[in-house]
């Protein structure tokens, strides 16, 4: 009970935003039409049953006038059928695919609002968000349209066959310990009998599928994703003979796949074996309890196939739960899955705490009471104020793992985990580059537009700082749609992030050794850019190499002092 309150729950948490949504209305329409073409399909299943006991007592009785009227009646109930059939298939994809649609958008934006999609990397809170998003919406809604209208479809059935079978079968009369007992609709009785002991070995058959089904997605999203990151990383695993070690931990990776496949096909394998067994006896069973009367000369040959055909539909409906159990299964797996992530999401909306950035009436960015620490609550920086003034270039260095990178992060805007406030110039522009430069999978025009693709720059002027920055041999591939992340080298990606800085022109340009990949050439060459086509911008650089002092006025430290608290000071003023 408690698992099917949990299942309801989540369904209609799922649900509901979708027919509540400004798409509510078409939602509802499409549904009222699907559901009111499965209504026909059972009704044109009723016509199917009383044409049975025409036809067949029609072949009885050897008349063949009426053996084929009842044959021109079958090609106008079967056509209309397939003509139902084909219309409440089409409305149902329908619905799925724009309920699809806007559930897609709602989670990716989600995904992207207050960046939830960093802070749930940052916490793994979420496995395989990629993998929620593309399979399951897709399966959940799925399931959801097929399995509850096949559930509405089984109680209607239900209903309507109940009736029939009740009138059909009659009372069954017998003698017990001297007394007469009759049971009225006794057909019926048997069906209900048949299909509750069912569903009760199918569910003590099948009941380890759904966590065996949720294992089976997140095993097979971790060893996809092993697949990408070893393409994505192919030189540096090449690099380092690195095959010797990625292709066993794949193979590993696989037989976990394997053996949890093979865990589901065991339980798979024993409940097709228990549902076909339960399928197949229900052919012959109902001809076992109501032949006796039929050869006893009670009932016809019609009304003996009408009562099968009526038992087999009641049974069906009743048996809901034994043919799709699996179904159920991975559905309720899904379903899951799909809240775990939208609680990472909602998780990352609600979280308070990290330093808080203000845009504020001010001509510097300055840092307030600043404490920055880690996911795992250690402290990297404690209670630090300082402030960059407009035009100045500053250079914070220290040891790796001191907290540069994350003070880099914080100024961003980024960073969850700490508190304190940054203030930045009201209506300035300003641009963070990471030592990873992202490239997406676009024009290379794009590429270097990015994140501005609204940028207005010519062509020339595109051509002329890809030269300007010596990637002169890119500027006849503006239009060339590449993975660009991939065919061009650290060095020349952080070539092309300067590019980017250069055409975006900001106010305030934050660099996270935005030219550790360059050689000590390169970089007085970008950083010469910088200040040659930039004299206005104000530069805060992060980095270890020396070299970078010559360019920058000021030299800010990221060290412990004597008690071990995490501080940001001043170091010296270069040469």
């Amino acid at each position: 009970m408690k698992r099917t309150k949990e299942f309801l729950r989540d369904l209609v948490f799922l649900a509901r935003p979708y027919f509540a949504s400004e798409e509510r209305w078409s939602a509802l329409g499409m549904l009222v039409l699907v559901i009111g073409l499965t209504l026909v399909l059972v009704w044109l299943e009723v016509l199917f049953n009383s044409w049975y006991g025409r036809f067949y007592n029609a072949l009885e009785t050897k008349n063949e006038a009426e053996f084929f009227r009842e044959l021109k009646v079958f090609s106008i109930i079967a056509f209309g059928f397939i003509g139902v059939s084909a219309l409440e298939a089409l409305a149902q994809l329908g619905l799925q695919l724009r309920w699809r649609r806007w559930m897609t958008r709602q989670y990716l934006a989600r995904w992207f609002t207050q960046r939830a999609y960093y802070q749930i990397e940052l916490e793994r809170s979420a496995d395989n968000p990629d993998q929620r998003i593309a399979e399951d919406i897709r399966q959940f809604i799925d399931y959801s349209v097929s399995l509850t209208l096949g559930l509405l479809s089984a109680i209607v059935t239900l209903v309507t066959f109940v009736a029939l079978l009740w009138g059909l079968s009659g009372p069954l009369a017998f003698a017990l310990g001297g007394n007469s007992i009759t049971i009225p609709g006794y057909m019926v009785w048997v069906a209900l009998t048949y299909s509750v002991i069912g569903t009760v070995l199918a569910h003590l058959v099948g009941r380890r599928l759904i966590p065996l089904t949720f294992q089976k997605e997140k095993v097979e999203a971790d060893f996809r994703f092993d697949l990408v990151r070893t393409r994505e990383n192919a030189e540096a695993i090449a690099l380092y003979n690195g095959e010797r070690h990625e292709a066993p931990a794949l193979r590993d990776r696989f037989q976990h796949v394997l053996d949890v496949w093979w865990s589901v096909i065991k339980v798979r394998v024993q409940l097709a074996t228990y549902s076909i067994s339960y399928s197949q006896i229900a052919i012959i069973f109902p001809f076992v309890v109501a032949g006796p009367r039929y050869l006893a000369g009670a009932i016809t040959l019609g009304t003996l196939i009408q009562i099968s055909s009526a038992f087999g539909k009641v049974q069906s409906s009743l048996s809901f739960f034994v043919s799709y159990y699996r179904s159920l299964a991975e559905w309720r797996a899904v379903m899951h899955r799909l809240r775990g992530f939208d609680d990472a999401v909602a998780a990352a909306e609600a979280r308070e705490g990290g330093p808080e950035v203000e845009r504020a009436a001010t001509s510097t960015v300055a840092v307030e009471k600043l404490t920055l620490a880690l996911p795992d609550g250690r402290r990297l920086i404690e209670d630090t104020s300082l402030s960059f003034e407009p035009g100045a270039r500053t250079l914070v260095m220290g040891p790796s793992g001191s907290g540069k990178s994350t003070l880099f992060r914080a100024l961003a805007g980024i960073w969850p985990f700490g508190d304190g406030r940054v203030r930045i110039p009201e209506g300035a522009r300003t641009l963070f580059l990471p030592q990873k430069t992202y490239l997406p999978i676009a024009s290379l025009r794009d590429a270097v537009r990015y994140p501005d693709p609204a940028n207005s720059a010519s062509d020339d002027a595109l051509r002329e700082v890809l030269r300007a920055v010596r990637l002169g041999h890119l500027e006849n591939q503006l239009d060339e749609v590449a993975h660009w992340g991939q065919r061009l080298s650290p060095g020349e990606q952080q070539r092309l992030a300067v590019a980017r800085a250069l055409l975006y022109r900001p106010d305030w340009l934050f660099l996270d050794e935005a030219t550790a990949s360059v050689d000590e050439e390169i970089e007085r060459l970008l950083y010469g850019l910088l200040r040659e086509r930039l004299p206005e911008t104000t530069i805060i650089s992060i980095g270890h190499r020396p070299t970078l002092r010559q360019w920058h006025e000021r030299i800010l430290s990221v060290s412990k002092d004597s008690s071990g608290k995490g501080t940001i000071a001043p170091v010296s003023t270069p040469a």
